[in-house]
């Protein structure tokens, strides 16, 4: 580790040891990370890369944290957050091109601010652009795939190479970047003009039926199942009676069973012990699997 904070020093790059990964992550759970390190560009993450690479420490790439449960152990090696470049967001007609660590929410608001639609659907989803093109984020009918043109990425060796959208395997909540050890960077969406009015108003109903429906007081990682064939997660997990069930800190919601909460205190192990025993209730009462949206990670 020294090598790589050295490395690391002298290219001035930011970086904090032992970081808490609990307030990076909407769950407000994890432990610690051996490093934290913060790129504000494409430069300087290559060297990160490189540099983690050469003396052997594990990396891996942090967006809002939104869809992300950390071990209560903590993450070995380094944490890589986007920042500086990585957050803008240019607009040119109707395509507009979004940093990888630009959070989907601001996204959405400059499409409005410039009468362009497209992006309703997105709005009020916690991640970042980079995030939501990885899981190819979808919500009320919409999902990236249906405005994404191309995605500009680091290969592993280093290359920053474009990706067309044919060539993304964007399907339902995965694409081919969960696969292909390539790095989001940037991302490209076709949007159309529309009435300003128009698409505050569709922004603003998408909104308030997030408020109503989803447990947005409490800490959480969105939805915790993919939706299975032919039903859905939340229904199946309120028919089988689950709806308040708790695990230490960590509770299927009262609101929307498809949601687990952090109500206080809760750890990972709480977190996945919960998802054990809603799958393995769901399972025994439906005859349905349920299959973990939510990312675990970590030692």
């Amino acid at each position: 580790m020294n090598k790589l904070i050295n490395i690391l020093d002298e290219n001035s790059i930011t970086y904090a040891l032992n970081e808490p990964m609990s307030a990076h992550t909407t769950f407000r759970i994890g432990g610690a990370a051996d490093i934290l390190i913060t790129v504000s560009d494409i430069e300087e993450l290559r060297t990160a890369l490189c540099a983690c690479k050469a003396v052997g420490v594990p990396f891996m790439i942090l967006g809002n944290g939104s869809n992300l449960l950390v071990s209560d152990d903590g993450i070995e090696g380094a944490v890589i957050a986007l920042d500086g470049s990585f957050k803008e967001i240019t607009v040119d007609g109707d395509t507009v091109t979004a940093g990888a660590g630009a959070k989907l929410s601001r996204l959405c608001t400059v499409a409005l601010e410039n009468s362009l639609s497209g992006l309703e659907f997105a709005y009020g989803i916690p991640g970042t652009v980079g995030g939501a093109m990885y899981m190819n984020a979808g919500a009320y009918g919409g999902e990236m795939k249906d405005v994404a043109l191309s995605v500009t990425a680091m290969t592993p060796d280093g290359d920053i190479v474009e990706v067309k959208a044919a060539d993304m395997q964007l399907g339902y909540r995965t694409s081919v970047f969960k696969t292909n050890g390539y790095i989001i960077l940037f991302a490209k969406y076709n949007l159309h003009t529309g009435d300003p009015d128009q698409i505050r108003a569709h922004m603003d109903d998408v909104m308030d039926r997030r408020k109503t429906k989803q447990p947005l007081e409490y800490p959480s990682a969105g939805s915790v199942f993919k939706r299975p064939e032919g039903a859905f997660a939340g229904t199946l997990i309120e028919q089988c009676g689950l709806k308040g069930t708790t695990v230490g800190g960590a509770q299927v919601s009262e609101k929307h069973a498809g949601f687990i909460i952090n109500v206080g205190g809760a750890t990972c192990d709480d977190v996945m012990g919960l998802v054990k025993l809603v799958q393995d209730t769901v399972k025994e009462k439906t005859g349905y699997m349920l299959e973990r949206e939510i990312i675990r990670t970590g030692r």
